[in-house]
């Protein structure tokens, strides 16, 4: 598998520095969480099980990773380079079926540019949705996806402190039914477990890969 770097530009925010990994199946356009941007382990770890699984994912820095900024700008800055992403992927997918989203910020920021104007996916997917701060449980940070018009997937871990299980499974139950939630057991919001559960970080990257896949495909 080889991954092929490539650059977008995006009104107002200069050039998109991103990375596509191919597969035949399906596109997943994969953002990153807030602390970290697309070249962490995790992002590259779950990008390449999934185009072993035939998803080609096009993962892609937020401008202020690139800027050397530890903490990202207003989130609401941040939704235009989501969408300029899809429109980047879609020009490669070929008819392959399309969906968007990405690891805990950059899902929730893939969602918001859904809600302002349709995306035209057939799904966003949420790996780890921030849906409140550590130790303060709220669905305010939800209320945004009733204003989105495709499917939508939850795949959280069950120590997650950043999503309350019981609240969002709550959430995905208002959704209704395209609406869907995958819980990983014993995972936190980085899906890393305890030694004591008997599984490891790369056997839980195999079980979210597996999920996403199979709601892509």
């Amino acid at each position: 598998m080889t991954t092929e770097p490539l650059t977008f530009d995006v009104d107002g925010m200069g050039t998109v520095h991103g990375r596509w990994l191919d597969g035949p199946d399906g596109v997943f356009v994969f953002a990153h969480g807030a602390g970290a941007g697309m070249d962490h382990p995790f992002m590259e770890g779950l990008a390449g099980r999934l185009a072993a699984s035939g998803v080609a994912t096009l993962r892609y820095d937020f401008p202020y990773i690139r800027e050397g900024r530890p903490l990202p700008p207003a989130i609401g800055t941040l939704p235009p380079v989501a969408r300029a992403a899809v429109g980047v992927a879609r020009k490669r997918a070929s008819g392959r079926p399309m969906w968007a989203g990405g690891k805990s910020m950059g899902g929730r920021v893939t969602s918001m540019a859904e809600a302002d104007e349709s995306l035209g996916v057939e799904g966003l997917i949420f790996i780890g949705f921030p849906l409140h701060p550590g130790g303060r449980p709220s669905t305010d940070r939800a209320a945004h996806l009733d204003e989105t018009s495709c499917a939508l997937r939850f795949v959280s871990g069950t120590r997650d402190r950043l999503a309350e299980p019981g609240l969002l499974g709550t959430v995905a139950d208002d959704l209704g039914r395209r609406a869907e939630f995958h819980r990983v057991e014993g995972a936190d919001h980085g899906f890393h477990v305890l030694v004591r559960s008997g599984r490891t970080d790369d056997e839980v990257l195999d079980e979210v890969a597996a999920i996403v896949a199979g709601w892509i495909r």
